[in-house]
């Protein structure tokens, strides 16, 4: 339990700690359970009271993030359908791998932004983008903007509010909020896709006819 404990982590490990966490819950299979949001928001929490030094970790969690999931990339490129093949296992789901294709082939290339902020899928998300053969170029770039709005973004929320209030008596729910907060854009894209799906007709259906003025 102490490996999913932000406040353990950090007390322990420091700034290596929040860097080897955010690597292997971006793009190693066995890091899925792995604290990812809230450990962001705690360590700009513990950079506001001076106990982590800000700029390294910004730069740290942000380089973590994107190396993260270019070893995911890597990984699935390389390995590819064999994945689906294989039976699970105390550290590998296979329904976590479906649940990233699933949300990967609807949302195509965006997913590697997205799913940064979806827990468990931002893990898997980089392996089937491997797996789907997207080209090298597009994957780096979406990896990259992700990376900097999950890793940078959310510390940086974390570390204001650590300013802003009280931590030690409101870090629960400083948590607990900042984490229900970063599901909004992917809340937002779900709303976005349901809204244009309603508006396109189906295969079968005719648009519906105009009358001429």
């Amino acid at each position: 339990m102490d490996l999913v404990n932000p406040d353990h982590l950090i007390t322990t490990f420091g700034t290596i700690g929040v860097i080897l966490v955010v690597f292997a819950e971006s793009g190693l299979m066995f890091g899925f359970f792995l604290p990812g949001d809230s450990l962001l928001v705690t360590a700009g929490v513990f950079a506001a009271k001076g106990d982590l030094n800000l700029p390294v970790i910004l730069v740290g969690v942000f380089l973590a993030a994107v190396v993260g999931d270019q070893v995911g990339y890597a990984f699935g490129n390389k390995v590819g359908p064999a994945l689906f093949g294989r039976p699970d296992s105390r550290l590998f789901k296979k329904k976590h791998l479906e649940k990233a294709q699933a949300y990967f082939d609807d949302k195509g290339p965006r997913t590697i932004v997205l799913a940064r902020f979806v827990p468990v899928v931002r893990t898997f998300a980089p392996i089937v983008a491997g797996m789907s053969d997207m080209p090298y170029r597009t994957f780096a770039t979406y990896n990259v903007v992700g990376g900097l709005l999950w890793g940078v973004g959310v510390t940086m929320i974390g570390y204001a509010l650590g300013e802003a209030v009280d931590v030690d008596k409101y870090l629960l729910p400083i948590i607990a909020c900042l984490v229900a907060a970063s599901f909004v854009p992917v809340l937002l894209e779900v709303r976005r896709a349901r809204q244009v799906s309603r508006s396109t007709p189906a295969p079968d259906q005719p648009a519906p006819d105009h009358p001429a003025r």
